[in-house]
């Protein structure tokens, strides 16, 4: 698979750190979100697309690795890569500060389920593989 990956720049505001000048440990979903979308978007597969197609795609399990505190006003960047996808969507993450040193590592689950009848996919549905480039249409 040709390696699919997104890479977003963020500072880090004010709000999103707690009493002691580092960002709260849950804000780094968020940030994992944006790059997320940014990746989906770049294969053509936003969520808006994804309803389209007649599939949700849920999180349902995520791992978090904190190396190093951001801190307020720090500019950083987050990348997303997809690294499974034939039985459920594997999004890696990396958060690096502005000298490059990875800060942050994370992983995401997100499964398949058909709208309409809620149905849990044991693999991926098509369209996730035509969207990768893995399988033709």
């Amino acid at each position: 698979m040709p390696e699919h990956r997104a890479e977003i720049a963020l500072t880090v505001s004010f709000h999103d750190c707690d009493p002691m000048g580092v960002v709260w440990h849950g804000n780094y979903f968020r940030y994992f979100e944006q790059a997320r979308e940014a990746l989906l978007r770049s294969i053509n597969y936003s969520y808006a697309e994804m309803a389209a197609s007649g599939y949700v795609w849920p999180v349902v399990d995520t791992r978090v690795k904190y190396r190093q505190p951001l801190r307020c006003e720090e500019t950083i960047s987050v990348i997303a890569r997809i690294t499974e996808y034939e039985n459920r969507l594997r999004i890696d993450y990396e958060v690096r500060n502005a000298a490059g040193q990875i800060t942050t590592k994370a992983h995401t689950l997100q499964v398949a389920v058909e709208q309409a009848t809620q149905a849990l996919c044991f693999v991926s549905p098509d369209i996730l593989l035509e969207r990768l480039g893995v399988k033709g249409c």
